[in-house]
């Protein structure tokens, strides 16, 4: 899920900003002090990470709600901005804002551009299955000759494909796939973990989270390169949040696991 969204061109344009843009020579961490917020930018289209809500048109999600304890442990006033994923990045290099909080993983070419905080969420490909299946697929390997459910034009899609021998099933979205595995029409379903704990915990199928079958996805909060104090102080705020608790708070509750830990 995570890497089928970030495409390549955003980061390509974001290289070559970084090359032409001058360096500021103060720490950022002294620049958002001064002016007493943290400009943050998002999608605001991604739920359950960041949306706006129906009613009130308000931003929520579990990076909202990480965004908003990070601002408050540094002492600042978080300040939103919504931009489409495709300039998200250039937007950083351009200094139209001071961090991102929207699912980034941590990639090498990225960390070329940006540094990054340490991570707040961390996933992998997951199957699901039934709740009553008396077999549990341990890898994909397992899963030869079976039915599996994926997104349409996912990487899952793309892994399951890869290994061979399987009977894919492709949806255009996760409920349709859901809805054929809770009545035995396929036999299990591959999605990212962490989309995979919001659907369990939201859905009133029977189905149970199965195995991990991927390497693992690290998602974190970029900036700009030159800014050791910020990085200091971000990363701290972070390692407060995970020790009082907060961060896993706020994990459980949107997924219902801690996903803001390695598993």
């Amino acid at each position: 899920m995570t890497l089928s969204r970030r495409t390549t061109l955003q980061l390509a344009a974001a290289l070559l900003l970084a090359a032409v843009l001058p360096v500021h020579a103060a720490d950022l961490l002294a620049t958002v002090k001064a002016r007493g917020t943290l400009k943050i930018a998002m999608e605001g289209t991604y739920p359950p990470f960041n949306y706006k809500d129906a009613m009130t048109g308000q931003l929520q999600g579990y990076d909202v709600d990480v965004a908003k304890l990070v601002a408050a442990k540094l002492g600042l006033k978080p300040e939103f901005v919504t931009t489409e994923w495709a300039g998200i990045l250039a937007g950083l290099v351009s200094g139209k804002y001071d961090v991102i909080v929207s699912q980034v993983t941590i990639q090498p070419k990225r960390e070329m551009v940006f540094d990054f905080s340490t991570p707040y969420t961390y996933s992998s490909p997951q199957l699901i299955q039934r709740r009553d299946d008396k077999v549990t697929y341990a890898s994909l390997a397992d899963l030869k000759g079976k039915k599996l459910g994926v997104g349409q034009g996912s990487v899952f899609e793309q892994q399951a494909k890869a290994a061979g021998g399987i009977d894919v099933r492709s949806y255009p979205a996760a409920p349709e796939n859901l809805r054929d595995l809770s009545v035995g029409r396929i036999d299990a379903a591959l999605n990212d973990s962490l989309m995979t704990a919001y659907l369990l915990k939201t859905s009133d199928l029977p189905i149970r989270a199965g195995a991990r079958v991927g390497a693992g996805e690290r998602c974190a909060i970029p900036f700009k390169k030159g800014n050791p104090a910020f990085k200091a102080a971000l990363n701290q705020a972070l390692a407060e949040a995970a020790a009082d608790g907060s961060l896993k708070a706020v994990a459980i509750k949107w997924f219902g696991v801690d996903v803001s830990r390695a598993p």
